[in-house]
């Protein structure tokens, strides 16, 4: 399972202001979205790969509105790495397990 839930309420405290250097994975999705239903195992998987190597974690851009609107999610499953406050990586649409992992292993 993913690490955390993001929500507009944690985003900044969790992953805008986290401080601990590791990058944040954030997968932004909507339970209605027939990809977003397949991206969720891979996440879940990488998380469990990478332990405490990276943060990772989901957001539900229906609930959480505002961070989506914030980081311009046009489109769903939305993948974005931030690493000290930034994006620093971002994939629109299903995305295989190893293009992740290369892409977080980049910032860690």
């Amino acid at each position: 399972m993913a690490d955390q839930t993001f929500t507009d309420d944690n985003f900044k405290a969790d992953v805008i202001e986290a401080s601990s250097g590791k990058p944040v994975l954030v997968d932004f999705f909507a339970t209605w979205c027939g990809p977003c239903k397949s991206q969720a195992p891979i996440v879940d998987e990488l998380a469990g790969d990478l332990g405490d190597k990276a943060v990772i974690g989901k957001i539900d851009v229906d609930e959480n509105p505002q961070s989506a609107e914030d980081y311009k999610v046009m489109g769903i499953p939305a993948i974005k790495i931030f690493k000290g406050g930034e994006v620093v990586e971002e994939f629109t649409g299903l995305q295989q397990k190893d293009v992740l992992q290369a892409a977080l292993e980049k910032h860690m």
